[in-house]
C-alpha cells in the first residue's frame, strides 16, 4: 500500500489546493492520501478564514483520504517547528512520500539548503544583514519564497525520517499576491476579494460557504487583544510563550499609540519582528499559553482524525492495528493539548453570535466528519 501525505492549511481551499492534490496522487500512485492540517489558527498567526470543521470537510469531498490533525501548539509557530510536528505527525500516518509546492521546484538546491547549519526563519533577514550562510547562496536569498521556505523545513524534519520520500510541485502562482488572476490564484487573493465583496465562486469551491460566514480577523480581535496588552503587566507578558527579547514592552507602546489593528501592526513590525513573529505571538496571548505551558508538554504520540472517506477509514482501522493511537473523541486527546484546542475554539468564535459559537465549540468536541464515498 502506498501512502502519500500532504500539509495543508486550506485558509481557503481553492483550485491551486485542488492542483496540489491531484499532482501528489499522480506523481506518487498513492492508495491512500493523507493531509495534516492546521486548525482554526493557522501559522502565519491569524484566525483562519473559516473554520477547520468547514476545511477538513472540503478536503475529503476533493480527493483526501483522510484529514488529520496539526494542534495549535505546533500550527501557530515558526516554519521549523511547524515542519517538524507536521512530519512528525504524518510519519505516524505511515506515509511512504511527503508532496509539497515550491517556487523554485528545485528538489536538489533545497536540500542541500536544508542540510546547512542556520535558522530558516531568519534566513532573509540574516542575509539582509550581512552575513554569510554561506557566501555561495547569498546572492539568491531573495528568490526564496515562503513555500521554500516551508519546504527547506520539510527537509530537515525529513533528515529523522529517511524512509519517507520528498516530491516538490511547482507553485503555479504568487503567494502574495493580493489581486484574483487566472484560474489558480492565491488564496489571499481570495480572502481579500472576500472583504471586497467580490464573487470567488471560480477560484473556490468553497465560495458559497464563505460568502456570508462571519470570518474572524485580527482587525476585530484587536480590541481585546489592544486591552490585554495596557492591562497585563510586562513581567505577566514575558510568562506568554514567543513573548521574548524584550518583545512585550515593544507590543505595549504600540498598543499604548496605536487604535487600529493594521497600525498597530505595521508600526510593530521591524527587522527584528516579523509580522508573522508579531501575529503567532498575539495568538498565544489570545489563549494564553504560556511559556511553563509549551515546556511541560507530553510527546504528542496520537493522530486526531478530522475528516476522512470509506478509504480512509480502512486505514484508520490498518494504523490501530498496527499500533498507532487513534483518538476519534475530544476526551481521548492528550489532556494539554486538548485544554489549548478548546480555547483556541472560543476565542476563534468570540465574535460570532451563539449559534455560532456554540456551533463551533461542539465541533471541537464531535468526533470526525466521514464521507462514505469517495469522490
Amino acid at each position: 500500500m502506498k501512502v502519500t501525505g500532504i500539509i495543508v492549511e486550506y485558509n481557503p481551499f481553492h483550485n491551486g489546493h485542488k492542483y496540489h492534490l491531484e499532482k501528489a496522487r499522480e506523481l506518487t500512485g498513492c492508495d491512500i492520501l493523507v493531509a495534516v492540517c492546521s486548525g482554526n489558527f493557522v501559522q502565519r498567526g491569524q484566525p483562519a478564514i473559516i473554520d477547520k470543521w468547514t476545511r477538513r470537510k472540503t478536503a475529503v469531498e476533493n480527493g483526501v483520504d483522510l484529514v488529520v490533525e496539526l494542534p495549535f501548539p505546533f500550527a501557530v509557530q515558526s516554519a521549523a517547528y511547524f515542519g517538524k510536528a507536521a512530519v512528525d505527525i504524518l510519519d505516524r500516518c505511515g506515509i511512504d512520500h511527503l508532496v509539497f509546492g515550491s517556487e523554485i521546484n528545485n528538489l536538489e538546491e533545497l536540500q542541500e539548503i536544508a542540510s546547512m547549519s542556520f535558522n530558516i526563519d531568519n534566513f532573509k533577514e540574516n542575509m539582509a544583514r550581512g552575513y554569510s550562510y554561506p557566501a555561495s547562496y547569498g546572492y539568491m536569498a531573495d528568490s526564496y519564497g515562503p513555500n521554500d521556505i516551508l519546504a527547506i523545513s520539510y527537509l530537515r524534519a525529513l533528515e529523522n525520517h529517511p524512509e519517507i520520500t520528498p516530491v516538490s510541485i511547482l507553485r503555479t502562482n504568487d503567494y502574495f499576491s493580493e489581486q484574483l488572476q487566472g484560474e489558480i490564484t492565491s488564496a489571499l487573493s481570495i480572502r481579500k476579494a472576500l472583504a471586497r465583496g467580490q464573487d470567488v465562486s471560480q477560484y473556490t469551491v468553497m465560495g458559497d460557504q464563505l460568502k456570508n460566514y462571519p470570518s474572524p480577523s485580527m482587525d476585530k480581535l484587536y480590541p481585546l487583544i489592544r486591552t490585554m496588552l495596557l492591562t497585563s503587566s510586562p513581567e505577566e507578558l514575558r510568562e506568554i510563550f514567543l513573548m521574548d527579547e524584550g518583545i512585550e514592552n515593544h507590543l505595549i507602546r504600540q498598543a499604548e499609540e496605536c487604535y487600529s489593528y493594521g497600525e498597530f501592526l505595521n508600526n510593530a513590525t521591524t527587522r527584528r519582528y516579523t509580522s508573522s513573529r508579531i501575529q503567532r505571538t498575539l495568538c498565544h496571548l489570545l489563549v494564553h499559553n504560556t511559556r511553563q505551558f509549551m515546556k511541560d508538554l507530553p510527546e504528542y504520540d496520537i493522530i486526531r482524525p478530522l475528516a476522512y472517506n470509506a478509504n480512509g477509514q480502512k486505514y484508520i482501522g490498518y494504523l490501530q492495528e498496527n499500533g498507532v493511537r487513534v483518538v476519534n473523541h475530544f476526551s481521548q486527546i492528550i489532556k494539554p493539548y486538548r485544554q489549548l484546542e478548546y480555547k483556541a475554539a472560543a476565542v476563534y468564535g468570540m465574535l460570532m453570535d451563539q449559534p455560532e459559537q456554540e456551533k463551533i465549540l461542539r465541533g471541537e468536541i464531535c468526533g470526525p466528519y466521514p464521507l462514505k464515498k469517495r469522490p
